[in-house]
């Protein structure tokens, strides 16, 4: 999310970065991005969706893993008994009346110096954590890995039940700090919450275990990211106690990024070429971002445009997409992986080639968006107040 030039969404817009597809009930169609020609475009996701591409045979990979997914990707689970609970955060709802009072008072006065523009990112960083029935749901459809009874023991599905129990406490957080506050129309962002559970979401991972803990490697790692600069923000503006909310829930993140590389890193070990591939085959797609069909009932571009107030506060930025790339290259050892097909091989110089060209292509849309001028927007998450979308 952040300042590129996003009012003609550009080739590596920040929030991908971002394949905006239609909305089923939006009056209009979000602007296609259209793909550099080096990049290979993929087919829409929604007219030529893809399923089960994952060879079945490849089904034994992970059944040889689970061992290997008790003793080293369940231990990154925090047990109930020591986790942190949103109650911890926000004033308490036990005291006497004036007490609880006090202490909300407290909460609206610190917030009531953040700017306008930071709670639309705030609040959209919360839908996208609201909507975590579609992720369970994503997860547990991807082959060789979901829970099928519902209460699996086996380790991959025990992970899928305490991530999300986890990842849970985040949305429940961040909407009870916002109610709270006074800042924002809560209606307005319980209906786009509805919405968006609703649309559900298609990030190319095509029931494929292989795409799909690619794209949690990249998607933890932004949302690690991305809180970590509201984190930022927030006690900038006079804010320690949202501060370290945003700055708790990144520390989850940062655990569960740590979780889905290991599982890509282990991925490359067992089948290199794989693997590689897969990591190919989402990086041509480009990783779009989980709420990329958010919809408040009025607005048909309201992802779009909050992303590009993300981008402009340097909340999350297309800088730090291949950021991200970067990272993922140097912590699976892609540029000296062995043991690779030709077409591993070509993958992986697809892979490691590819960050500098978003870069180069980034600063393109940064002067394309320098020459159109101010521009600003109206968000029915802040009572249709007007924030800018560019500098």
């Amino acid at each position: 999310m952040q300042s590129c030039g996003y009012l003609t969404p550009q080739p590596w817009a920040p929030t991908t970065l971002y394949r905006t597809n239609r909305h089923p009930r939006l009056p209009t169609q979000a602007p296609r991005i259209r793909l550099p020609p080096s990049t290979s475009a993929v087919a829409d996701p929604v007219k030529n969706r893809k399923a089960h591409s994952m060879p079945p045979e490849k089904a034994e990979v992970f059944k040889s893993l689970e061992p290997w997914a008790s003793e080293g990707l369940l231990p990154l689970l925090k047990p109930v008994e020591q986790s942190w609970q949103p109650h911890n955060f926000v004033p308490d709802s036990s005291l006497p009346f004036d007490e609880f009072m006090d202490q909300v008072k407290a909460l609206r006065d610190r917030t009531a110096e953040l700017p306008d523009e930071y709670f639309v990112v705030l609040v959209g960083d919360m839908i996208t954590e609201d909507a975590l029935p579609t992720y369970q749901t994503m997860i547990n459809n991807l082959d060789a890995v979901g829970d099928e009874s519902g209460a699996s023991p086996v380790p991959w599905a025990v992970w899928t039940r305490s991530w999300t129990a986890e990842e849970n406490r985040h949305g429940d957080l961040l909407r009870t700090y916002l109610y709270l506050s006074g800042r924002v129309d809560m209606p307005k962002v319980e209906k786009t919450v509805q919405y968006l559970i609703g649309a559900g979401m298609d990030v190319g991972t095509e029931n494929n275990p292989y795409l799909g803990f690619v794209y949690t490697s990249f998607q933890e790692r932004a949302t690690f990211v991305s809180h970590g600069n509201t984190a930022r923000l927030a006690k900038e503006g006079g804010d320690p106690v949202l501060a370290r909310i945003c700055g708790t829930i990144a520390a989850d993140e940062k655990r569960h990024e740590n979780a889905y590389t290991r599982i890509v890193e282990k991925l490359l070990e067992v089948d290199p070429s794989e693997a590689m591939r897969a990591i190919a085959d989402m990086m041509h797609k480009k990783i779009t971002m989980p709420a990329h069909l958010m919809y408040d009932g009025e607005d048909p571009r309201l992802f779009e445009h909050f992303s590009a107030v993300a981008q402009r506060m340097g909340v999350y930025t297309a800088n730090d997409y291949a950021d991200i790339l970067e990272f993922l290259i140097g912590r699976w050892g892609l540029e000296k992986l062995e043991g690779l097909t030709g077409e591993g091989r070509r993958a992986r110089d697809f892979v490691c080639g590819l960050a500098p060209r978003i870069r180069k292509l980034q600063e393109r849309a940064d002067e394309r968006a320098r020459k159109m001028g101010p521009h600003g927007v109206k968000f029915s998450w802040i009572f249709n107040k007007e924030v800018a979308l560019t500098m």
